[in-house]
């Protein structure tokens, strides 16, 4: 897919992004909510493709494909709401979610995102540094291989490697040695 990049002629046409867009957005603004809160998501990810638009003159195929750049673009926007994403991972930690203020439609959003994690899982995902906790999060949330990762972040496949280990050690250490992945939303 391109970006309307290439010889400069192409460098200001808008369909070719029109495209990127329409590929990726879903994708994008579901990984944003599930960590940050549908209200950020349409901030983070209006601000996301519009930093892509504007930076597509920079983009490199040979450096990885477009999904591994737009992440790597979200990911740095969701770092500037850092603060808010541990305050919410710390207050979900304290006292979990409240079932009587949410509808059918919310319980089914609860269960994909990181407002549905059980309090244990919050503390323990807030308990990582940033760079553990959005290696597992991608891998988690986006499904992105240690590759995509590697593009995304813009560090070494071993980095992503060594991060996602340490990362899930300290979870299912912090769980007591449970394994998150089996039944936290019962």
């Amino acid at each position: 897919m391109t970006l309307g990049l290439g010889p400069p002629r192409l460098a200001t046409q808008v369909e070719p992004f029109e495209e990127v867009f329409s590929a990726h957005f879903a994708e994008i603004h579901g990984y944003v909510a599930r960590r940050l809160g549908a209200d950020a998501a349409e901030d983070v990810v209006a601000e996301t493709f519009l930093t892509a638009y504007r930076k597509r003159g920079s983009y490199d195929p040979v450096r990885g494909s477009v999904r591994a750049w737009l992440y790597g673009i979200t990911t740095n926007l969701v770092g500037r709401h850092r603060r808010a994403e541990l305050r919410a991972l710390r207050a979900l930690g304290r006292r979990g979610l409240d079932p009587d203020q949410e509808g059918p439609e919310d319980r089914v959003a609860r269960r994909v995102s990181a407002e549905g994690l059980r309090p244990g899982l919050a503390r323990a995902l807030a308990a990582l540094n940033r760079g553990e906790r959005d290696v597992l999060l991608l891998v988690a949330l986006a499904g992105l291989t240690h590759e995509e990762i590697a593009q995304a972040l813009g560090i070494s496949y071993g980095t992503v490697g060594s991060r996602l280990s340490r990362a899930r050690a300290k979870v299912k250490d912090s769980l007591g040695g449970a394994n998150p992945m089996e039944d936290h939303h019962g």
